[in-house]
């Protein structure tokens, strides 16, 4: 298939989806609105750690609800479940490829290597299963923490789990580092000039806690296997990608195929470029919404034929 032209990339999903996912960002971070906190929660990988924040990540915001606020009460998470509940069925993992500013970092990661390996079909099925091993862990730590404080022993339990008591999956989210713990650490740096530069940032090292090379560490890594394999905190690591695949099951959204169109036999495309491997040509022509689909479209764009159509309900 002959590369698209300027015209082709204008008129294709692609495009539009790099202006929302980008402008998200923004309007997430507030860096131009300056909206302020308001309360709205998204079922998508993002941080409570900054003051400007205009949303909340419902997944910390069930963990926050379930360790309680003050660590004396809980609350049972009402508004963080209704986020994944609501958004799922509507709209289902479509705000994963779209929306979600871990998302949009590791389809930028992509750009530093030119071609991207693959994991073999028998590692990528097993490791498929990680975020909802993260998801168990997560749930089972926050929901443990809570019976605690409800049968009156939560301070013990507190001080048992340390920096996982009020979130889990949170205390070491590659997210809270980039987009919270980081710009935090850069505007809390004591700069007396430059003549002091080296001994300044020689400083600023050496008062870091332990617990946050953990983070960055961690942080780090997963970027890395981001630029290697792409979308792999989504594949394999994201709690949030693991309700939203529960919930693309029931979703209204999903994708068709024209049987007349379509070159099964002859073409792949749209398999070779899915970043989440979603097997396009092994499920039903009528409609599908696979769990690991994020809706990007790159499947649509990538389609000689125009075969791939959005369908909805």
């Amino acid at each position: 298939m002959s590369r698209m032209g300027i015209k082709e990339r204008l008129l294709s999903y692609n495009t539009p989806r790099r202006i929302v996912q980008l402008t998200s960002f923004l309007f997430f971070s507030a860096i131009i609105f300056n909206l302020g906190a308001l309360p709205l929660l998204f079922p998508v990988l993002w941080t409570w750690g900054l003051k400007t924040n205009t949303v909340g990540d419902a997944f910390t915001a069930i963990q926050f609800m379930f360790s309680g606020w003050n660590f004396t009460y809980v609350l049972f998470p009402w508004l963080g479940l209704a986020s994944f509940l609501v958004v799922g069925v509507l709209i289902g993992k479509s705000l994963c490829g779209w929306v979600c500013p871990f998302g949009f970092v590791q389809d930028l990661t992509g750009f530093l290597r030119r071609k991207q390996t693959d994991l073999s079909s028998r590692t990528h099925d097993t490791l498929v299963y990680g975020k909802y091993f993260i998801l168990i862990i997560t749930m089972l730590m926050s929901v443990s923490y809570s019976v605690s404080v409800l049968a009156g022993k939560g301070t013990g339990y507190a001080q048992a789990l340390g920096i996982f008591v009020q979130g889990p999956f949170t205390a070491l989210s590659p997210s809270e580092t980039l987009f919270a713990t980081l710009p935090k650490m850069v505007q809390g740096f004591r700069f007396s000039g430059w003549e002091n530069f080296a001994s300044d940032i020689l400083y600023g090292v050496s008062t870091l806690p332990p617990l946050f090379w953990v983070q960055f560490a961690i942080m780090v890594i997963i970027l890395v296997f981001a630029v290697y394999v792409p979308r792999s905190w989504c594949r394999y690591l994201c709690p949030h990608g693991a309700i939203m695949a529960i919930m693309n099951r029931f979703s209204f959204i999903g994708l068709r195929r024209e049987p007349f169109k379509c070159e099964k036999g002859a073409c792949r495309s749209c398999v070779q470029v899915c970043p989440t491997r979603v097997p396009i040509l092994d499920l039903p022509w009528e409609k599908f919404s696979h769990p690991e689909c994020i809706y990007c479209m790159k499947c649509a764009d990538a389609c000689p034929h125009g075969a791939i159509k959005l369908t909805y309900p």
